[in-house]
């Protein structure tokens, strides 16, 4: 039985590097980048979802399997197509350009849920976005996120706010909700002060810990993250990089959290790993490839990197 589930939407990727022509094949999606990057740190991982019946769900299956992710929970639409998304690169930062209306993971439903999975697992994950594509989903992450809280299961959830898939009034309500189902809750702080109306990093994770959540991770985008429990907070600095494309990076952090959580039960701990393997992940193109193994995070963080 897999110690991490991860529930959510897929992304074929086509990322278009700085002057350049061509766009780039790769794979993206919140929560199957969460999946891989925990994967790749030794955690044993399944992921629950729906791809069509097409060449990219093919692509991601091969992806999945040789990443060693547990595809038992996915289901393959004749219907409805796998989501694509392109990425091409600004003056300031990356820019995302979605075609994932009526795909096969928005079609999800409480029904598909794998109940004896989710029950046997360590840790649920999901995301704003896993919400965020339909109300049908919603509801499956509702029911994937009751399920593990009823067995005991500690459940993870990412805000990962997209104002392009529904209105704000709307993600706060269905997103604070899931929050509230939640014991380690990783917000971005632009995502926050969406959400919360609040400014100050340390009054968000004040807000989302008395929401209920045991473990709070705020990233702070290049000036490190904020890490708290209850009674205690730890400000992580930032890790000098060379920057290429920050795509998928919170997901990274996300997966490495994790996995190391796992492996330590200490979340001061691996929000230090999962930053160091956060900051590796932004050194090249694409969400998936310049994830890093545990070998080259452990190197990295005994070599002193800062």
């Amino acid at each position: 039985m897999p110690d991490i589930i991860s529930i959510g939407e897929p992304l074929f990727e086509l990322n278009q590097p700085k002057g350049e022509d061509i766009f780039r094949q790769g794979h993206g999606g919140d929560t199957s980048n969460c999946a891989i990057a925990a994967a790749r740190q030794g955690a044993s991982v399944a992921y629950v979802t729906s791809v069509g019946a097409d060449q990219f769900g093919e692509s991601f299956m091969k992806l999945w399997a040789d990443e060693g992710i547990d595809t038992s929970a996915v289901s393959r639409s004749p219907v409805a197509h796998t989501g694509l998304y392109f990425v091409t690169h600004a003056a300031d930062g990356h820019v995302f350009s979605y075609m994932r209306a009526g795909s096969a993971a928005s079609r999800m439903t409480p029904e598909q849920l794998p109940v004896a999975m989710i029950e046997g697992a360590r840790i649920l994950h999901a995301s704003g976005i896993s919400q965020a594509i339909s109300s049908s989903a919603a509801d499956a992450v509702f029911a994937a996120m009751r399920i593990a809280r009823a067995a005991g299961v500690t459940v993870s959830y990412d805000t990962n706010l997209r104002l392009r898939l529904w209105p704000l009034d709307r993600a706060r309500a269905v997103i604070h909700s899931a929050v509230a189902l939640a014991d380690i809750v990783r917000p971005g702080l632009d995502d926050a002060r969406h959400l919360t109306g609040l400014t100050d990093p340390d009054k968000i994770v004040d807000f989302y810990l008395a929401m209920g959540a045991k473990i709070v991770a705020l990233t702070l985008g290049e000036d490190g993250a904020i890490i708290a429990t209850a009674d205690r907070r730890e400000r992580l600095p930032p890790i000098a990089v060379k920057l290429v494309d920050a795509t998928g990076a919170g997901d990274m952090f996300d997966g490495a959290f994790l996995s190391e959580y796992l492996r330590t039960n200490d979340p001061f701990a691996s929000a230090r790993y999962a930053n160091m393997a956060a900051a590796l992940s932004t050194e090249g193109y694409g969400a998936v490839a310049p994830m890093p193994r545990r070998d080259a995070v452990e190197a990295a963080i005994a070599a002193g990197r800062r």
